[in-house]
């Protein structure tokens, strides 16, 4: 099977080259970039349709990990185009961070149809370096669809809880490898070098479950979920929250 697999991701890659050509010459992280928040306008259209009573369960109790003042002091990491924004409680204190610039205009519309959360700033920086957020400064970080493209996901779970007051909470949506049994992970190792260009650094065959239960999170409540979503190879999805 692994012989199958090597085949086929060869010919995936030879499908490809042109991509590949651009990414050596360093210009389809450019190019990359610059399309990629259009594409995802519509796909989180599509998937907040398709994942809403799941994410309304999860965010649910948001708000009781609020701090004395009452006012939830949240921090999405990877905020793509706000697509979370609606279900977060009103009053919410919002601080957004993403490494791609080019978000920034489809944040804001974001925020001006959430006039029910009070928005902070919109930094841009990695996961693994939020420098500019102070340590034990937020109640909650949320992430979602995130864990799969982040370049070092054991230092970006280190700054989340360098920046959770203790007793906060992070909460996550992911995007998973399926089964090593199932013909669905079969085909997410075949097109994953595609996939990966395309997708703007996206992994389909992580297991990001396994870096969630070694972070040093005192309390972990996760769940393995096939999500209802029309895309098969990103119906594997672990979600949940993690306490610091």
């Amino acid at each position: 099977m692994a012989f199958t697999v090597f085949i086929l991701q060869l010919a995936v890659r030879i499908l490809s080259l042109p991509m590949y050509l651009l990414n050596f010459l360093g210009l389809w992280g450019w190019i990359c970039k610059k399309w990629f928040p259009y594409f995802l306008v519509r796909f989180c259209v599509m998937y907040n349709k398709q994942m809403a009573g799941k994410k309304q369960e999860l965010f649910s109790n948001l708000q009781d990990f609020a701090g004395p003042s009452g006012k939830l002091s949240l921090l999405e990491v990877g905020c793509g185009t706000g697509t979370n924004f609606k279900f977060y409680p009103p009053g919410c204190r919002v601080t957004c961070v993403d490494p791609n610039p080019n978000f920034e205009k489809f944040l804001f519309k974001s925020i001006a149809e959430n006039r029910h959360l009070q928005f902070e700033r919109f930094l841009v920086a990695a996961g693994e370096n939020m420098h500019q957020v102070a340590d034990s400064s937020v109640d909650v970080v949320v992430c979602t669809l995130v864990l799969c493209s982040v370049e070092n996901q054991e230092q970006m779970l280190r700054e989340v809880c360098r920046v959770l007051r203790p007793g906060g909470a992070f909460f996550f949506i992911e995007h998973v490898a399926d089964k090593h049994s199932t013909w669905n992970y079969f085909w997410q190792q075949v097109v994953e070098p595609a996939w990966y260009l395309v997708f703007d650094g996206c992994n389909l065959t992580r297991e990001s479950w396994k870096a969630l239960e070694r972070a040093s999170f005192s309390k972990l409540k996760l769940q393995h979920i096939q999500a209802p979503l029309s895309w098969v190879l990103v119906r594997p999805h672990v979600y949940g929250y993690a306490v610091k």
